[in-house]
């Protein structure tokens, strides 16, 4: 990026002459996945309070405990997770875009980052007492899976190269979000917390265009590479997946074993590690990391389809805004 400005400031951007500074002018893009991604992402913005989670007490109340405490869990685990995404995540990236447009993107990223982590509290508020809300976050902030995925992703974020970097985000946003969604997408294929699903489903379809987007980033750079350098990046990418999936097995077990999911959401966990590679350009990973080993309630609900209201009579599940295609594997045709 200090390359890109020092050409704007001398006026080499593009041969056009630049005196200080470059406006940008999104009638000039030179990716044109620049645009579709600030396009995609802008026309399924959202809100949660636009959303009706109290909606979904009569069924919080008629889980049980057990149940309760896993969703609760999943979803600290979720908000430490964006917290991170949203402070760090984008911003580590804007020293090395390639284009004006791709800041533009960084930037709807890293709000939209912080939309998903308020979400989680707007859950937590409408089905929790504050005592509750409490324990929670004090386990989240102290569980050493959590913490674990947290500090690994965070040190190549500031100790990394613009690869590297690009290569952790994906696999956080398409692989490691997804033990915290098991749990609602499977109530949701059982017909209960549809609220708080809907907001996992948005929150899913965000993730879904952050992770092709910066894969599709990565893939422009790792292309450039010599075959050599390739092959060392390919192999430091496999290497971080699997320590991050052995801890991830942990942390799910510490999750679902009280719940006897375990298992299942160990290869739901597998399926998305292999969606990540894809997003990066690489082949799949896990055997049984396929849609047709994944619990079929938890794949239905995994559509990012999500149902429309008019969120100011706050009727139904979705919302006006909301409803918009979902994000479809050919989207982003490399």
């Amino acid at each position: 990026m200090k390359d890109y400005f020092n050409q704007i400031i001398h006026g080499d951007v593009q041969n056009h002459k630049v005196d200080y500074y470059k406006a940008i002018d999104w009638n000039q893009v030179e990716d044109t996945l620049d645009k579709q991604t600030w396009e995609k992402l802008t026309s399924q913005f959202w809100l949660d309070t636009r959303i009706p989670v109290s909606n979904d007490l009569a069924d919080w109340r008629s889980l049980s405990d057990i149940e309760q405490d896993v969703v609760n869990k999943a979803f600290v685990g979720l908000t430490l997770l964006d917290t991170l995404q949203s402070e760090e995540g984008a911003n580590v990236m804007r020293s090395d875009i390639r284009t004006q447009h791709e800041e533009a993107v960084l930037n709807n990223i890293l709000f939209m980052e912080s939309v998903h982590a308020k979400s989680y509290s707007t859950i937590f508020i409408s089905l929790n007492p504050s005592q509750k809300i409490d324990e929670i976050f004090d386990w989240g902030n102290s569980n050493p899976y959590l913490q674990y995925k947290a500090k690994k992703i965070n040190e190549v974020y500031q100790n990394a190269g613009p690869l590297e970097k690009k290569a952790a985000s994906v696999l956080l946003e398409s692989f490691l979000f997804y033990s915290g969604f098991f749990a609602p997408l499977w109530y949701l294929g059982n017909a209960k917390l549809e609220n708080v699903a809907e907001i996992i489903k948005l929150i899913i379809r965000d993730e879904s265009v952050h992770g092709t987007y910066l894969g599709y980033k990565f893939q422009l750079g790792y292309r450039e590479l010599v075959e050599e350098e390739q092959y060392r990046l390919m192999m430091w990418v496999h290497e971080l997946l699997e320590d991050l999936m052995e801890n991830e097995v942990k942390f799910a077990e510490s999750v679902y074993d009280q719940i006897g999911w375990t298992e299942e959401v160990k290869v739901f966990m597998r399926y998305n590690a292999n969606k990540a590679l894809q997003n990066l350009g690489f082949a799949p990973f896990y055997d049984d990391g396929t849609a047709e080993h994944v619990n079929p309630i938890v794949m239905n609900g995994l559509s990012t389809n999500t149902t429309n209201h008019d969120f100011f009579s706050q009727v139904g599940s979705g919302y006006l805004m909301g409803h918009v295609e979902a994000m479809e594997d050919d989207d982003y045709n490399f």
